[in-house]
């Protein structure tokens, strides 16, 4: 049974920490710099965690799951020997781990993590990249004991899907927020807007395309109520200016369909 270490303690480290936990690979530890918040997740998937860098347990995988700012100087702090050390950020090159890792990866899901959410990542698609083949094969073994959805894909395709999830998941929720935000000014209940939510969502899942079930004043071009919209946001510029942005662009697309 292969032995695996997670540093880190954020949620996409709690995410894989419960998938690995349960799966046939053997989760050694959790390391992580918030002792408190590795404790918990340690105890979570009843594995030992640690903080100091001289008690980091030996494996064969070491999955970094932190920022990705952390990932280059967090990679030189440790001698990892000839095991595999990946980290699982969307947006930071392979070549950023540091020089002296002989086997140096990618494990990258492309999914949104919320500490303390269960997430099932049998679906979730797994990318993964190594500087070797004994690299890709360890992180393939690992991640298809994780996911049914496993493809090798390089620096340069995981950033392209990075920019695609930032506009569907961040950029999204975003807009979900600011409409609840709108309704608690208006003194609506915020949760009125959560089953248009949740069909919007539905219905772009079920179609071919989401822009062909775009609605709404832009797609049909109603420039009268868009303009009204407008008015109402008079104490929000920034929202006036992001409403009139995304309208253009949703008419323009709109007009290619």
């Amino acid at each position: 049974m292969k032995r695996v270490v997670i540093i880190g303690s954020g949620n996409v480290a709690e995410a894989l920490a419960k998938a690995i936990g349960a799966s046939r690979y053997e989760l050694v530890q959790i390391y992580a710099r918030n002792r408190e918040r590795g404790q918990a997740i340690a105890r979570a998937v009843r594995c030992a965690c640690a903080d100091d860098p001289k008690r980091i347990a030996e494996a064969d995988i070491y999955l970094m799951a932190v920022s990705d700012r952390a990932v280059p100087k967090l990679s030189e702090s440790f001698d990892f020997g000839d095991a595999v050390v990946a980290h699982t950020a969307g947006s930071v090159a392979l070549g950023e781990l540091a020089p002296r890792i002989r086997n140096k990866g990618v494990f990258y899901p492309l999914q949104t993590f919320t500490a303390g959410r269960s997430l099932e990542l049998s679906d979730v698609p797994l990318f993964i990249e190594g500087n070797n083949d004994f690299t890709v094969d360890a992180l393939a073994g690992l991640a298809g004991a994780l996911s049914t959805r496993v493809r090798i894909a390089d620096s340069r395709q995981r950033m392209r899907l990075h920019l695609a999830a930032v506009f569907a998941c961040n950029f999204a929720n975003h807009m979900f927020a600011v409409g609840q935000q709108l309704l608690q000014e208006y003194g609506l209940p915020a949760d009125l807007i959560k089953p248009l939510i949740r069909e919007t969502v539905a219905k772009a899942l079920d179609s071919p395309s989401a822009a062909a079930v775009q609605t709404g004043p832009a797609r049909r071009n109603d420039y009268r109520t868009r303009h009204k919209h407008i008015e109402m946001l008079h104490n929000h510029p920034e929202l006036q200016n992001l409403y009139k942005n995304i309208s253009l662009n949703i008419w323009e697309t709109s007009k290619k369909i």
